[in-house]
C-alpha cells in the first residue's frame, strides 16, 4: 500500500537545506535575531515579488490580518465583512480589533460572494475581507465596484503566494494585504511568521509601529503595540525559499490537473473551477463527494493522507455563537463543508502517487 501524505515538507527542505544552513550561521555571527537585516531584505524581496511599495514581516499571519485593519483604521463600532468558509483566523482577527463581525456566503469557486456582500453593506461597513481559498484570489475588483472606493478592502492572501488575478499579485489588489508563512503555506517558514503588503506607506508605517509595541525607535513609543516581530531565521528560510516559489507553484499545477485528468469523468465527484482572470497556484486541491466522512476514511486506510478545509463555517463554532446567526443562514458555505476533501498535493508529488490517490478515490466514491 503506497503512503501519501497530505502535505510533505522535506521534499523542498532537501532543495535548500546548503543554503538554509549558510543563513542561520550568519544570522548566529551577528546575533540579529529579531528584525535583523534578513528581514529587511527578505521584506524587499517579497514587496518586489508581490508588486507593492510596502511589505511588512510580522508574527504570523493572524497577527498581519489584525495590523493590517489596524492600520487602516478599523476598531470599535466599525463593521467587517468576511466570508463564512474560511479558517477562524480571519473572524479571529477582525474580533481581536474591536470591530463587529458579519458574514458572507461563499460562491461556487468557494471564495466570497460579491451579491451577497452587497446585500449586507451597512453604513456601519468599514472593511471588507476577500479571502484567497485553496490558492485562487478572491474577486476583488468586483468587491470595490460594489462597495465604492471608502471601505477598506483587504485581502487574506495566507493560502494565495504567488497567485495572479487578471495578471496582478495576489496582496496587491486591495487596500491592503495580509498572508501568513506558516510552514504548510504555498511559502512556509521554519515556524509562525507573517507580512502585510500595501501601497500605502501610511499603513506600511503604521504596521511597522505597531508590530514593535508601538514604536520604531528604541524606547520611544508614541502608541500602543504588540510584540509582532519576524525572527531573522524565519527570514532566511522564506528568501531561499521564495527564490523557487514560481517552480514549485507550477509543480502543484501540474498535479491538479493531472488530478482532474484523471477524475474528470467520474460524476460523482466536483472538480474544482478556476474563476475568469484567475491563476490558481493549487494551495490545495479540493474536490467535494457524497458521503465524505466515508470516504475519507476509506482513503485514510488506504494510505492517503486526505483532509478537510475546512470541516465547519465560521458561524458554527461555539466561539461565534454571539454573532447571532443560525444553521441555514448560510447554505452554500454549509453545504459545501459537509462535502469538500482536500487531496494530497505538494511540491515533488510523483505522478505515481497522483495516480493512486485518483483511483482509490475514485474506487471509495463508487462502493455503498
Amino acid at each position: 500500500m503506497m503512503q501519501v501524505p497530505l502535505v510533505d515538507l522535506s521534499r523542498q527542505q532537501s532543495q535548500i537545506a546548503d543554503q538554509i544552513r549558510e543563513g542561520f550561521n550568519r544570522v548566529i555571527a551577528e546575533s540579529s535575531f529579531i528584525l535583523g537585516p534578513q528581514v529587511e531584505e527578505f521584506e524587499e524581496l517579497w514587496a518586489n515579488y508581490c508588486g507593492v511599495t510596502q511589505a511588512v514581516g510580522v508574527g504570523n499571519g493572524t497577527d498581519a490580518i489584525e495590523l493590517a485593519l489596524r492600520a487602516a483604521g478599523i476598531g470599535p463600532g466599525d463593521d467587517v465583512l468576511i466570508p463564512a468558509n474560511t479558517f477562524v483566523a480571519t473572524a479571529g482577527a477582525v474580533m481581536r480589533t474591536g470591530a463587529s463581525l458579519v458574514l458572507a456566503d461563499c460562491d461556487d469557486n468557494y471564495l466570497i460572494s460579491v451579491d451577497d456582500v452587497q446585500r449586507q453593506i451597512t453604513p456601519n461597513t468599514r472593511a471588507v475581507i476577500g479571502v484567497h481559498l485553496y490558492g485562487q484570489a478572491a474577486p476583488i475588483e468586483l468587491l470595490r465596484a460594489g462597495i465604492g472606493t471608502d471601505i477598506v478592502l483587504v485581502e487574506d492572501a495566507a493560502q494565495s503566494q504567488g497567485a495572479r488575478r487578471y495578471g496582478k499579485r495576489a496582496g496587491s489588489l486591495g487596500t491592503v494585504g495580509a498572508t501568513s508563512f506558516y510552514p504548510g503555506k504555498n511559502l512556509g517558514a521554519y515556524g509562525d511568521a507573517g507580512a502585510v503588503m500595501t501601497d500605502s506607506e501610511e499603513i506600511g508605517n503604521a504596521v511597522r509601529r505597531l508590530r514593535n509595541h508601538g514604536g520604531t525607535a528604541k524606547y520611544e513609543h508614541p502608541e500602543v503595540g504588540f510584540n509582532s516581530r519576524m525572527d531573522s531565521l524565519q527570514a532566511v528560510v522564506l528568501s531561499a525559499k521564495l527564490a523557487l516559489l514560481d517552480e514549485w507553484n507550477a509543480q502543484r499545477a501540474r498535479a491538479a490537473e493531472r488530478y482532474t485528468e484523471l477524475l474528470s469523468d467520474v460524476e460523482e465527484i466536483v472538480l474544482p473551477q478556476v474563476a475568469e482572470g484567475n491563476e490558481h497556484v493549487y494551495h490545495l486541491y479540493v474536490v467535494r463527494v457524497p458521503r465524505r466522512d466515508d470516504v475519507v476514511a476509506q482513503l485514510n486506510a488506504s494510505g492517503i493522507g486526505a483532509g478537510i478545509h475546512y470541516p465547519r463555517p465560521v458561524h458554527i463554532h461555539r466561539a461565534y455563537a454571539g454573532l447571532g446567526y443560525s444553521n441555514g443562514d448560510f447554505p452554500r458555505a454549509e453545504q459545501f463543508a459537509r462535502e469538500i476533501i482536500s487531496l494530497p498535493l505538494y511540491p515533488g508529488i510523483s505522478m505515481d502517487e497522483v495516480q493512486y490517490v485518483a483511483d482509490t478515490l475514485r474506487r471509495a466514491v463508487s462502493s455503498r
